[in-house]
This record gives structure tokens, sequence and C-alpha cells, in this order.
């Protein structure tokens, strides 16, 4: 029997390891593939949720965050981190997710050993190298050196052709982060108590119409995040409306929502939330208000409608399919915008009816099949 073809999935965040989930249990399911995980846990507590959640063990964990780390440091030791993993585990191929420093670091280590990357997530861009960073350009750089592109969509296969990558090595996939919320989503169905810390906000906020908020975008830091409270303020005077607002750990994000809206009795703020139980504010929120990459493609999958507290993003299928609305950060923007899906049923209702462009729940399946036919031309 041909030996199976080892695998190292390399990633470090909350975002990365709900994305990839679905691969790994595709590839552990496949007697075609050793899957080997290594995590950066360049986000600890909130990786270890998923982890947990999915059954995930990882087999190499670099626990790299340290308090106030620079992005240079992070890099650096990312790096080297995940190069000697890779020197120990001795892939045939890696896969990162996505843009983060985790996700660009093990795509430079394995180019710097000519171990093959594959990118889960290929092909968003914004165009704007500041807007979000850095993963605008970490994205480009790992487009760079990836030897398969997994594209979530035709619009970002149609941006990895424009920047000439071989059309050969460009699957359009779907996203799999629709796979994890339809996993996710059948797990609570089955074992609703994983969801049940949600129930007291429940009953507090009966009858109201719950806005959920997720927040931590460095580009919006300082006058964004103020900007933002104000408007989550203004939105709380609404006697019909209630905020559920799981709040970042960064003490950037921590710091003005605490000064500005501590004790109001129309929002709950909240410690993050582990997997089930944001599937569960998805479910239960009439509105997502958020500046999250993710959000932006699983929200549509429950008919949410979303509200993008960013100038561009690197996800335009949502926008031009009419899930997604970009409204940037002004307090007087986000609370009209708010307000008029609040008010007006023909506009919440054209936002929630409108077809989820990113994915149908199959896309770690496709994944796992177009790496056996890669596999199966290099033998």
């Amino acid at each position: 029997m041909t030996q199976p073809s080892r695998i190292l999935v390399i990633f470090g965040t909350r975002p990365e390891a709900i994305k990839l989930f679905p691969v790994i249990h595709a590839l552990k399911a496949d007697p075609r593939f050793e899957c080997v995980v290594c995590v950066s846990a360049q986000h600890r507590q909130m990786l270890d949720q998923v982890l947990d959640i999915a059954r995930i063990v990882p087999d190499h964990d670099l626990d790299v965050m340290q308090p106030d780390q620079t992005l240079d440091a992070l890099t650096a030791s990312l790096l080297t981190g995940i190069g000697k993993v890779m020197d120990q585990v001795k892939p045939d191929r890696a896969i990162v997710q996505g843009d983060t420093a985790t996700a660009m670091s093990g795509a430079l280590a394995a180019y710097y050993r000519k171990v093959p990357v594959d990118h889960v997530e290929a092909g968003l861009r914004s165009y704007n190298i500041y807007h979000p960073w850095p993963e605008e350009v970490n994205r480009k750089i790992i487009g760079a050196m990836a030897s398969l592109h997994f594209a979530p969509t035709e619009t970002s296969a149609t941006a990895l052709a424009k920047e000439n990558v071989d059309p050969a090595r460009v699957h359009v996939t779907g996203n799999t982060v629709i796979d994890a919320l339809h996993w996710v989503s059948a797990r609570i169905e089955a074992q609703p108590h994983l969801a049940a810390g949600l129930a007291d906000l429940e009953a507090r906020f009966a009858g109201k119409r719950i806005i959920g908020v997720t927040s931590h975008r460095r580009e919006n830091f300082g006058e964004g995040m103020e900007q933002i409270a104000t408007a989550i303020r203004r939105i709380a005077e609404r006697p019909d409306t209630a905020v559920i607002f799981p709040v970042h750990l960064n003490p950037n994000v921590r710091r003005v929502m605490n000064e500005r809206l501590s004790g109001l009795d129309n929002v709950a703020l909240i410690e993050p939330l582990d997997y089930p139980h944001f599937a569960r504010l998805l479910n239960i929120a009439e509105i997502m208000l958020t500046d999250s990459g993710g959000v932006q493609e699983e929200a549509p999958a429950l008919g949410k409608p979303v509200l993008v507290m960013r100038e561009t993003t690197e996800r335009p299928e949502g926008v031009e399919a009419g899930t997604a609305k970009l409204v940037g950060t002004s307090a007087e923007t986000i609370v009209t915008e708010i307000s008029t899906l609040l008010d007006d049923t023909v506009a919440y209702e054209a936002m929630a009816r409108a077809h989820n462009p990113f994915g149908d729940g199959q896309s770690a399946r496709r994944i796992v099949e177009l790496l056996a036919n890669e596999i199966g031309q290099e033998a």
C-alpha cells in the first residue's frame, strides 16, 4: 500500500481554527493522508475553545503569544518556531488558511524548505494594503508562494487570475466556514447544553430585537472604536432593541467599550464566546454589526443582514449579493443604517433573503479531493 501523504496544517487563531477544522476532520478520515496539526496559539484562549469543541488535539503547540507583542517580533517567533516543526515533521505538503501572521509565516517557512503550501480561502482582496491591515499583504504574500489556491468564490478566483496566477492552480471550493457552521449547528441541535450559556440574556431581552456586535480590527483602534461605542449607545436608547456584544480581549477594544457602554440596561458586554455560543448568537440576532471577516460569511448562511464597520472589504461578494453592507465607523451612519433595517421591513427582507455567495457546506470534501488529485499527479 502506498504511504499516506503527510500534510502539516498550520494555524493560530480562532477564525483559522473554525475554517480549518472541517478540513482536518476530512483529512483524518481519509486513509490517503496523515494529518499533522501545528498551532501557534496566536490567540490562546479563543483558539483553545474551538479546538475543544472540534475535538482536535494539536501535535505541536508553539504558544507564541506575549502581551503587547509587536508584529515583527510575532512574525520572527512564528517563522523560527514553525520552521523547527517542519524540520521535525518533514511534511509532504503544508496547508494554511486566510491571512494571519501565522498563515503567512507558515507559508514562508514551507517555501524556504521547498514544501508545497496550499492556501485555503485564497484570493480575497480589498486592494488597499492598510485595510485590512496587515492581513491584505499577508494574503498576497501567501498567494505568491502557494501551490494550490482554494478560492471560496468566483470573485476570489478572478482576483488571482488578474495577478497572473496559473488558472490550473486555482480551484473554487466555497468557504469552509459554512461547513463549520453546519457542523456546529448540528452539534447544538443534538446537545443543546453546548450553547445554553446565553439563556439568561435571552430571557432578559425577551421581546426585544437583538443586535449582535463584534469588533476587533486594528485599523479601527482609537477614533473608530469611539465612534462604534457612540453608535451602540444611541442604538440602545431604542426601547425595542438590545445589544449583545462579546468584547474582544484586546485592551484597545475593552477599554473603550467598558468606559462607554458599561451599565446600560439594553447592552450586554460579555466575554468572548466559544464557537457554539457564537453560533447561537447568530441565530438569535436580528442584525449583525461587525468589522470581522468571518461574520460577513457566517451570518448570511442564517439569513441575518450584516453591517460591516469598515471602509473596504476583501469579501465584496456579500456586498454585491446584498447580504452585507459597508457602513464604515461613523456613528451617524451606523445608527442610520441599523435604524433603516429595524424600521423598514422591505429593506430588512431584501438583505435577509439574499443568496449567500460563500458556500454550501461541502468545501472541505472538495479540498481533500483536490489534494488527492494533486498528489496522485505528482506520484
